[in-house]
């Protein structure tokens, strides 16, 4: 299956032969290509620094540049902040000096210095200020090979020690993950995910800046993939004004307990305000009243509860009962692991032919092995070991019927030996309840689209993490409530 939604994910190697292919050794097509790289650093470089109150209007910018194109983007990225803030300076280290400079990067240095002779200045190493705003990381690319030279170990070394607030590296941090290596804050891949860089824990946080290399459905043959933006373009259209509430998707949950009540809840508002047209909501009974009064929108249905106040065995009729009106259904949150319930999961899933998402406690061997439907699971680290042990993704998802979203920094989608890397999110996901509204979300998509589990998979962890990136931008990662990343899901769809 081709989608247009994704970018490959290529070795050095393989980036190289592409770059051959597109450039040519057309100059001119290649400093096209540098300029758009600049135009999207600048943005994306500005953009994210939003989460710890935006760039100062009178910040310090040092770009370390080596020889080749990376320098040549940071150069021509520092020029689109000096553009947007009139009261920016930029210093400059030129590592090996002007004389070493490729063509195309000496060109971007050229341009930068006639354009702002007055905020901006070459420095070497021992002038380097006391402190900066933001530091952009162009000494190597992505042909560096190691190990790193005296020379480079000292500009490193130095730069690693300086006091900034933001660190930031194109395509690769200099020197991979040697000792010395860059340490960046946050990397971003221009054009192309470099495989390495998936590997290093020196990386910060990804970014894929998509520069249009790749033809529609033309990268969808990779092994490995990253996501796009475009994963939601679908979500962007025009709704059928023929369409009703069915068209949309009527979701099951069965989830929650009296010592896990907001899971349910969770789950239930983030299907809600993704788009699903009907949910119904399976929960202990003695849940229903309060929560059919905080939100009327879903049909609550109060399940019988065990001693302990989970679901009980004696409920199951009244989700088979309902079976033919759903499209999907999601299992898990706040479930609780008793073993009654685990039985009932176990169970429920043994009648069920509609796809499922199966989170949080009902990520059970005895539970996942007993499903004759197609499943998606949605383990974080924790839960996936225990799932899987060792096992590599791959290995692991094709011992099942379905799809594996192995939850991390690097959120990893697994169906029939493809893995699809989702770059959105961030350290604000790392709070009680992330999960939860996952579920809620991928479960909405499942429910519009359950021919295609896939691409509603990818939609929802998509969606979930640009919805995240927006809230940290907005409120900063730490004084925020996990639910407010709810407020954020329909903005990040008018990007």
């Amino acid at each position: 299956m081709k989608i247009d939604f994704v970018a490959p994910i290529l070795t050095c190697a393989e980036t190289k032969t592409l770059e051959t292919r597109l450039f040519g050794g057309d100059e001119a097509v290649e400093w096209a290509a540098m300029q758009a790289a600049g135009r999207a650093l600048t943005a994306a470089l500005l953009l994210d620094f939003e989460e710890v109150g935006g760039f100062p209007a009178d910040g310090a910018l040092l770009v370390v540049a080596g020889k080749g194109h990376n320098g040549g983007d940071a150069l021509l990225a520092a020029a689109g902040v000096l553009v947007r803030y009139p009261s920016a300076r930029v210093d400059v280290l030129l590592a090996y000096g002007t004389a070493a400079l490729r063509p195309l990067a000496g060109r971007a240095w050229r341009q930068l210095l006639q354009t702002f002779p007055d905020r901006v200045r070459a420095v070497p190493l021992a002038g380097l200020a006391a402190t900066y705003t933001l530091v952009v990381d162009g000494l190597f690319g992505f042909q560096f090979r190691p190990p790193l030279d005296a020379h480079s170990v000292a500009v490193l070394t130095k730069i690693n020690a300086l006091p900034v607030i933001m660190r930031a590296a194109v395509d690769l941090p200099s020197g991979l993950d040697a000792a010395d290596a860059f340490r960046a804050d946050f990397t971003y891949a221009t054009g192309v995910v470099k495989a390495p860089l998936l590997e290093l824990s020196n990386a910060g946080r990804l970014r894929y800046l998509d520069l249009g290399f790749f033809a529609d459905g033309e990268a969808s043959v990779a092994d490995d993939l990253v996501l796009t933006s475009r994963v939601l373009d679908d979500l962007r259209q025009w709704r059928d004004p023929r369409s009703d509430k069915r068209a949309q998707g009527h979701l099951f949950v069965v989830s929650g307990s009296r010592h896990y009540p907001g899971a349910a809840m969770m789950t239930v508002l983030a299907a809600l305000r993704s788009g699903a047209g009907l949910v119904t909501a399976f929960v202990p009974e003695s849940l229903v009243p309060a929560f059919a009064a905080q939100v009327p929108e879903v049909i609550w249905v109060g399940w019988p509860e065990t001693p302990d106040g989970g679901l009980a065995l004696e409920g199951r009729h009244l989700l088979t009962a309902r079976l033919s009106r759903t499209d999907a259904l999601v299992i898990g949150p706040g479930l609780g692991q008793e073993r009654e319930t685990q039985v009932l999961a176990a169970e429920i899933l043994r009648e069920l032919t509609v796809p499922v998402l199966l989170d949080a406690d009902a990520l059970q061997t005895e539970v996942v092995t007993a499903a004759r439907s197609p499943l998606v699971l949605t383990p974080h680290a924790g839960e996936y070991r225990r799932l899987a042990g060792e096992q590599p993704l791959r290995d692991y998802a094709a011992t099942l019927r379905g799809i594996v979203v192995r939850k991390g920094p690097v959120t990893q989608i697994c169906q029939a030996g493809t893995v699809y890397h989702s770059l959105f999110g961030g350290p604000v996901l790392a709070r009680g309840g992330s999960g939860d509204l996952l579920a809620g979300i991928i479960g909405a998509q499942l429910a519009r689209t359950p021919a295609d589990p896939l691409v509603a998979v990818c939609r929802g962890v998509a969606w979930h993490g640009m919805a995240a990136h927006a809230l940290a931008r907005a409120h900063g990662a730490t004084a925020v409530r996990t639910t407010q990343l709810l407020d954020f899901l329909a903005p990040v769809l008018r990007l």
